[in-house]
């Protein structure tokens, strides 16, 4: 018989307390239209009255199939739940769960409260018939209630007590410095529920400073803990929340919890899992982590031989999942370290069908070392080397050539004395029919930085008129751009990657190397604009 773990998102609340992370009333929207096709229990939405955005996104009053959960904190002493304004505010948002943050630690509700011990539990205990009056359904986030049951275990569980008595249907007990092991988090929920407190009302929230948020919420599930709260993509302030995206593949497919428990993320909903991490990266502007868990780019990828060649007489030799069961697919890199199997396995991904012993092989493991040799790296261009790939088999269509590029940056100060970065660039390409086509692009008076550089000035001139090809190239756009000096000195080398998206959702990446950097740039772009014509069949 199964038993049902309920997922609690607090991406949208506790998420946007990442450094550098500010969520729009927009961006809120299209999270939750994500995680409630995801599969969720609970989406947090934020603090209703604590900021115009958070306020803007519970007035939209958006229908979900997840409990939407408004945040707020327990009322203030000396005042009653009825005539507490910061109380009031959350509940009249309408959702029909409300999530209250009270004091579980008696040294932060003397120190940080500046109240007594009984008040802090009256104010919990006052709170929550109030709002369970209200018919809404209600949660407890515990805070600092591991810290505050090492500290003082009779209080803490005294102020779960009094929020269980007042009815509230989940307590969640919180990690909030992080600081907190598994084997502590095992002993104090198994605790908690010797002390009198069912499982099933209770939940755990995470935090990742010892790297241990996936672990302690595991190790509370292990103990009887029956809600999950974390965020996508593990966001949080200062090292982010526990992560839904390890977590919930993991209790899907990972003994001893694929079987034993059910949450409301289907199989099906899960091949999602990559396309919902990415489009949280893609708002926030954010490159994805490669090595991240089931999701990164990197999660299957198999860079040396041996591994590759296991890999394609069975996959399980180093694969713990079907890359596919989570929307991701595997990667075989090329490198210097790559031998035959993996050059075989990354052509048939590539639709390039080699018999063994081809001499063509050799010829293409040669150029690969020879050019790793001068600074570039085709374990992570995957683009770039297919394209290395299909010249050495004579597979590669010459789409145009590039006459000559210009590009000029400047930096000066407009007729309003404010400083600007302009950059211009003038590209000359020459078609298949003998035409020459040149385009100019000039960012002007640019006042964000990513729009001010000469990179950005010849990618926009380079894709601005390429003829029969430009309805292909239309929705290529840069992504990230990455360099690094290769080697110092007045010889250095500069190696450029840079990772390119179209409308179809692919996303690959591509490398240049030269002394100059505009020339790596170029050439990396180059490869880019080529790989896109390659993929979606254009002719020469």
């Amino acid at each position: 018989m199964t038993e049902r773990l309920y997922l609690y998102d607090t991406t949208l609340r506790d998420g946007q307390q990442t450094q550098g992370v500010q969520f729009s009333t927009e961006d809120k929207i299209r999270i939750s239209k994500a995680l409630d096709d995801l599969g969720v229990d609970y989406i947090e939405g934020g603090w209703p009255g604590a900021n115009p955005t958070d306020s803007a996104f519970f007035e939209a009053g958006l229908k979900t199939r997840a409990t939407m959960t408004a945040f707020g904190m327990t009322k203030r002493a000396g005042r009653s739940a009825a005539n507490d304004d910061v109380l009031a505010g959350v509940i009249n948002a309408g959702t029909p769960a409300v999530c209250l943050v009270g004091k579980s630690h008696d040294f932060h509700v003397t120190t940080a409260l500046g109240i007594t011990l009984e008040e802090n539990v009256e104010n919990v205990r006052a709170s929550f018939e109030h709002i369970v009056g209200l018919g809404r359904e209600t949660l407890f986030d515990a805070e600092h209630f591991f810290d505050g049951y090492k500290s003082n275990p009779d209080y803490a569980l005294e102020v779960l007590r009094a929020a269980h008595e007042a009815g509230c249907r989940w307590l969640v007990l919180c990690d909030t410095n992080g600081g907190t092991l598994p084997h502590e988090v095992r002993e104090i929920v198994g605790a908690v529920i010797a002390a009198g407190i069912p499982g099933e009302r209770l939940g755990i929230h995470t935090h990742d400073d010892t790297g241990n948020a996936v672990a302690n919420t595991l190790a509370a599930v292990d103990a009887g803990a029956r809600q999950i709260q974390g965020t996508l993509n593990g966001l949080g302030e200062r090292c982010g929340n526990a992560n839904l995206t390890t977590l919930i593949p993991t209790l899907l497919l990972k003994q001893p919890y694929a079987g034993r428990f059910e949450t409301g993320v289907s199989h099906a909903a899960l091949r999602n899992l990559r396309k919902v991490s990415g489009l949280l990266d893609e708002i926030l502007n954010r490159v994805p982590s490669k090595q991240a868990p089931y999701v990164g780019t990197s999660a299957f990828a198999h860079k040396a031989g041996l591994h590759a060649s296991a890999i394609a007489k069975d996959p399980t030799t180093y694969e713990h999942i079907d890359p596919a069961v989570v929307g991701n697919s595997r990667i075989v890199p090329m490198s210097n370290q790559a031998g035959q199997s993996n050059l075989r396995q990354r052509l048939v991904e590539a639709g390039l069908e080699v018999a063994p012993g081809d001499p063509a092989l050799g010829r293409i493991l040669d150029a690969i070392k020879e050019r790793e040799g001068k600074g570039y790296a085709y374990d992570t261009a995957q683009a770039s080397f297919e394209l290395l790939a299909r010249r050495e088999l004579g597979l590669l269509s010459k789409y145009f050539d590039v006459e000559r590029y210009r590009v000029i940056s400047e930096r000066r100060r407009n007729a309003k004395g404010e400083l600007v970065v302009e950059s211009e660039a003038v590209v000359t390409v020459t078609l298949p029919d003998g035409s020459k086509r040149t385009s100019f692009y000039k960012n002007e008076g640019a006042s964000e930085w990513q729009d001010a550089g000469p990179v950005n000035a010849l990618s926009r001139a380079l894709a601005q008129d390429l003829g029969p090809y430009q309805g292909i190239i239309d929705d290529l756009r840069l992504v990230d751009y990455k360099v690094r000096i290769t080697n110092g000195g007045t010889e250095a080398v500069t190696r450029v990657i840079i990772d390119s998206e179209d409308s179809q959702g692919r996303r690959w990446s591509t490398v240049g190397v030269s002394a100059n950097i505009v020339e790596a740039s170029f050439e990396a772009l180059l490869d880019a604009v080529i790989w896109k014509l390659v993929r979606d069949g254009a002719r020469a």
